[in-house]
């Protein structure tokens, strides 16, 4: 859980994803979208891939990807995050991160 951690808070926003999973693909196009450059973690394509994926999984995860941290705290997976956007809350956790600022 020590990689998961460290690798959250070295960006405002990170996602750890799987090239290959389209859940992974719609949530990153959403930040982008929103005008977020977020640090994107492949870990199908990372040599610790299985470890992040544990821990992960160790985080309440489920599925392990797409998720989503946000000023180094754990957001959620898609569904989560797809909650946050409709309802109006991702743009504040986003902005109060540093990752908007319009």
């Amino acid at each position: 859980m020590d990689v998961v951690a460290r690798l959250a808070s070295q960006r405002a926003v990170v996602i750890f994803s799987k090239s290959t999973c389209c859940m992974s693909h719609a949530i990153k196009r959403l930040f982008y979208e929103q005008g977020v450059s977020p640090e994107i973690i492949e870990i199908d394509q990372d040599m610790y891939g299985k470890e992040i994926e544990w821990a992960l999984a160790r985080l309440g995860c489920s599925p392990t990807v797409p998720a989503v941290f946000v000023g180094g705290k754990f957001v959620g997976t898609a569904n989560t995050v797809m909650t946050l956007h409709l309802n109006g809350s991702l743009k504040k956790l986003l902005k109060d991160a540093g990752a908007l600022w319009l």
